[in-house]
């Protein structure tokens, strides 16, 4: 078993550390965030940072990190000037499109078109959606907070558009990832499509874990 302590962690290469520390929360949702300035430039980013904050009313948070010397952050300035974004889910099939999203592409560049995906236009949201996703969420943004710790922003948005097969939803409400055929992201560069897993009833301190 590999042991670090916090300076041997700040010793490792940028690059290397990177990719260590997001190794660490495991497998995360990844999913295509969709915006467009006030001219209608469209964009389009990979996030894995994005987590649900509440269900009443519903919102959704996600990380984005700044502007740097070293590249642009479109999603961000976006979002700020328009007040929203989609986020898309997509398969394992469109993995490889989804991650080239990453690559620093100039803002007159839109990465519908350099990665070969189609937006998609719903009237009255004024940003745009990935043709034949899966799941599409439109949210309207309701916070932002600048991170002083590392110069991050936390992005909070409503849930104002929802789109998904009706076959996916159970008859408790949920959605079945799996059935969508949803990808998962464990780090910066693996994609995986997850199995239906397990699923347990609600848990209560009189009985044990009832598998459903």
């Amino acid at each position: 078993m590999a042991l670090l302590t916090a300076p041997d962690i700040a010793a490792i290469a940028p690059q290397e550390r990177a990719l260590l520390i997001n190794s660490l929360p495991g497998y995360k949702s990844a999913m295509l965030v969709a915006t467009c300035d006030a001219m209608g430039q469209t964009n389009l980013a990979i996030v894995s940072s994005h987590f649900h904050l509440g269900s009443s009313p519903p919102l959704l948070a996600m990380i984005l990190r700044p502007s740097t010397g070293e590249s642009e952050r479109h999603t961000l300035h976006n979002l700020l000037e328009t007040r929203c974004w989609s986020l898309n889910g997509f398969s394992l099939d469109h993995a490889a499109q989804a991650h080239q999203t990453s690559a620093p592409y100039p803002k007159d560049q839109s990465e519908f078109d350099a990665c070969d995906f189609e937006a998609e236009w719903l009237d009255e949201f004024g940003a745009p959606f990935i043709k034949g996703s899966p799941l599409k969420i439109g949210c309207l943004l309701r916070e932002h907070h600048p991170l002083e710790i590392n110069g991050t922003h936390m992005i909070i948005g409503e849930v104002q558009h929802l789109q998904y097969p009706v076959t996916a939803q159970r008859g408790d409400g949920g959605l079945s990832l799996s059935d969508m055929g949803l990808v998962a992201v464990a780090g910066l560069d693996t994609y995986t499509q997850p199995s239906a897993g397990l699923r347990f009833a609600p848990a209560d301190t009189t009985s044990p874990p009832r598998q459903l």
